[in-house]
């Protein structure tokens, strides 16, 4: 089966996600449903499986949560006043709004997403909501639109496995983390073999089965990207969720979600 070029899994996926943030779909695109259907898990579900509590769930403006995680970066993070956060991947804003209530007004928090459309729907939510200690920036998570050193934590939700280039996602996080800073992250890890029919999909990758990683995998590039103290948590309880993403696949059989943190050493 003939390799995908990265450009051509990064138009797939930012027209597959830009039509998620025009509708009033929630949940994980799947390939076998409309983006307009009804989730086969309630979004409030949705939160509790994937680990936020019923206050976080109430906190952020109304449209912000579209159900697209597989876990809560915010438990990890360990967020203090006054910090920088930066949001790899922010879709609607939710867990850029509840990281900018952990901050404070003295910290600020950065989302970045490569879907216009998503930008601007995350844009629309944060004047809504009238943070204005957050903003949103439009930009590849492999070419990341910040300066180095910038940056005190970055957390992501589910995104970086749709990267066709995971190790440049990390590179780019360790460059604009400052010495110390750390990596939140809540992603699917491929804990067995994806089937060859699985691998070139380009729907799985979208529905984010086929861009997952094994934990070796990960542990290798973020220890190529510089990161250090790596820790990679599976949690077998989300395969409840994820058989749902792609109903009658079996996709539950080949990943997890996991958490994911390391941080940038001290100079």
């Amino acid at each position: 089966m003939e390799k995908k070029h990265p450009d051509e899994i990064r138009t797939v996926v930012r027209n597959k996600y830009g039509e998620v943030a025009k509708s009033d779909f929630t949940g994980c695109y799947t390939p076998v449903a409309s983006c307009c259907g009804e989730p086969a898990i309630p979004l409030d579900d949705l939160g509790t499986f994937t680990g936020y509590s019923p206050e976080e769930l109430s906190l952020a403006p109304q449209g912000s949560n579209m159900g697209l995680g597989c876990g809560n970066p915010q438990a990890i993070a360990a967020l203090k006043p006054g910090e920088t956060v930066l949001d790899l991947g922010s879709g609607g804003g939710f867990d850029c709004f509840l990281a900018a209530k952990q901050v404070g007004e003295t910290g600020h928090v950065i989302g970045v997403d490569m879907t216009p459309e998503m930008v601007s729907k995350a844009r629309g939510n944060a004047f809504k909501g009238d943070y204005s200690n957050v903003e949103f920036r439009l930009g590849e998570i492999e070419h990341i639109p910040a300066a180095d050193r910038s940056t005190d934590v970055i957390i992501s939700n589910c995104v970086i496995n749709l990267s066709p280039k995971k190790l440049d996602v990390f590179k780019e996080a360790f460059r604009i983390l400052k010495p110390g800073g750390r990596l939140a992250i809540s992603d699917v890890i491929a804990t067995a073999q994806l089937p060859p029919e699985f691998k070139n999909d380009l729907d799985l990758h979208c529905a984010c089965v086929s861009g997952a990683a094994t934990v070796a995998e990960i542990t290798k590039m973020l220890q190529e990207a510089g990161f250090q103290d790596i820790q990679i948590q599976t949690r077998d309880e989300t395969r409840e969720l994820i058989k749902e993403w792609v109903p009658g696949k079996n996709v539950q059989d080949y990943i997890v979600s996991a958490t994911i943190e390391a941080v940038k050493p001290i100079d």
